[in-house]
């Protein structure tokens, strides 16, 4: 599958293109006139948008735990030391930085998305087909969107709603309230798990395409981040009784290269370590760049990036004993990076006590050819099992179903070894978000959970983060200077 979402990348962006000043016919190949005619095109035009999820340095870095785990109390920047990336350190910071270049970055990466999606939505609805796949691509496309407006709409809030191709007198869009930027995001979500194929139903051959669980998934997520919780508690209901995911049996074994697009995977982005990719063309690579950046420095040859806090690591002695998810989650001082050594301070060159494990690749599972650092080959999860069961624990619970929420909390402590959790009202609640913190750490949810449960100003305050401005981050100062003043800062920078 990492190689079908390969194909026609550069082919949608060339189809897609303005014509040719001079309007001259080519004497062979695709044209925007003659593109958009089969089925094979139909499906290689949505490959081209999922491309858009690998999107990592464009061309700065604007990784999910860029916002998430660094943002958060889970870890900090890293690197080499205070000059480097120091726009990233001050963000840490909440220092209110309106013009670097990681902001940009992921402005312009999730509108890419969305244009490639818009695309797809508008060209594919007349091709002759068979219905159920091109239900299945316009789905998959509706998906994309919606992943990219939930980025953009969680990270700035009103966001321009560019829900179609846009002519270019109308590039100078204003901000949309965030109410209806996530009312196109139910929108899309609500029809595409109408047309949305279940897990189930693909070959092996297309594993990690876009589902309807995946769907399902994100849906909840957006009902979540607003405190719907009637409505997300029916959804992770139903996406309980599909019976097309469990938890996986060993936790350790779920970011490793065999754990990939496993039966707990709902939504995870493929890449592959085979691509060629390259630093210079960052958006052409199929390649992660989250290993050689998480990865400790010195013989471990990274960048050292996104290094755990001793109050991440404390969390996961918070009930008397060391959880062991601890071990699968953060690299300890002694302990060995797979096949690249044992990890002392010395050969790290840093006094670092601890570093992440999740994204960690071993030399055996490098590139086989070309530069091994922009070709990374393990897979971003995104959505799993374990998170949905979570969520709906705390839908559950304030919903007034806290037997429902005590079940879904213990189905995943059981998978670990942890004694059932009992307790009811607060200490309940408050359970549930430590089962979060533990079982999905380092996976760029942090931030946001402290966000939308309200707890940032209590955990972050010491950090920097002010009440009433660091909710969202600040509108990239270049958008505000190309749309000549249509789209406004948010209040506070």
């Amino acid at each position: 599958m990492k190689r079908t979402l390969s194909v026609a990348f550069f082919c949608l962006c060339f189809f897609s293109c303005e014509k040719d000043i001079l309007e001259k016919k080519p004497i062979i190949g695709a044209t925007e006139e003659n593109f958009y005619k089969t089925a094979d095109d139909a499906v290689s035009a949505v490959n081209g948008a999922y491309a858009a999820l690998q999107f990592e340095l464009t061309p700065a870095g604007h990784f999910r735990w860029f916002w998430g785990d660094i943002f958060s109390d889970d870890s900090t920047t890293g690197g080499s030391g205070p000059n480097d990336q120091p726009d990233l350190q001050a963000m840490e910071n909440f220092q209110g930085l309106t013009d670097t270049e990681y902001l940009e970055a992921e402005w312009a990466a999730d509108y890419e998305g969305i244009y490639r999606a818009n695309i797809v939505l508008e060209r594919v609805p007349a091709i002759e087909m068979d219905t159920d796949l091109k239900n299945r691509v316009l789905g998959e496309a509706k998906f994309i969107r919606a992943w990219f407006f939930y980025n953009l709409v969680t990270l700035f809030g009103d966001v321009p709603l560019v829900d179609r191709v846009l002519a270019p007198s109308e590039y100078n869009l204003p901000r949309t309230p965030a109410a209806e930027v996530w009312a196109l995001i139910e929108q899309d979500l609500t029809e595409a798990i109408a047309d949305l194929w279940p897990r189930s139903q693909y070959g092996v051959e297309e594993l990690g395409r876009i589902t309807k669980g995946a769907a399902q998934g994100l849906l909840l997520k957006a009902y979540m981040y607003q405190s719907r919780f009637a409505e997300a508690e029916s959804v992770a209901n139903d996406i309980i009784a599909s019976g097309e995911y469990q938890l996986v049996a060993d936790y350790s074994q779920i970011f490793t290269e065999a754990g990939e697009n496993n039966e707990e995977s709902i939504f995870e982005i493929q890449y592959m370590n085979a691509s060629g990719g390259n630093w210079g063309r960052n958006n052409a690579n199929e390649g992660t760049f989250s290993n050689v950046f998480q990865r400790a420095r010195g013989q471990f040859e990274g960048f050292g990036f996104n290094l755990p806090t001793q109050d991440f690591v404390d969390e996961f002695f918070k009930e008397g004993f060391e959880d062991p998810r601890l071990n699968a989650t953060v690299f300890r001082v002694g302990d060995f990076m797979g096949d690249r050594g044992q990890f002392t301070k010395e050969a790290t060159g840093y006094p670092h006590e601890y570093y992440p494990k999740k994204y960690f690749n071993n030399k055996s599972e490098e590139a086989p050819f070309g530069d091994p650092n922009p070709n990374g080959g393990t897979n971003d999860r995104v959505i799993r099992y374990a998170d949905v069961l979570l969520m709906h624990a705390e839908a559950a619970f304030h919903t007034g179903n806290e037997a429902e929420a005590r079940n879904s909390l213990n189905l995943v402590r059981k998978r670990v070894n942890l004694e059932a959790i009992t307790r009811s009202g607060q200490p309940l609640l408050e359970s549930i978000y430590h089962e979060r913190r533990v079982e999905l750490g380092l996976e760029g949810h942090r931030y946001f959970d402290l966000i939308r449960t309200g707890r940032a100003p209590a955990v972050l305050g010491p950090l920097g983060f002010k009440e009433g401005v660091n909710e969202v981050l600040p509108i990239p100062e270049s958008q505000i200077l190309a749309t000549n003043g249509a789209i406004t800062q948010n209040p506070g920078y």
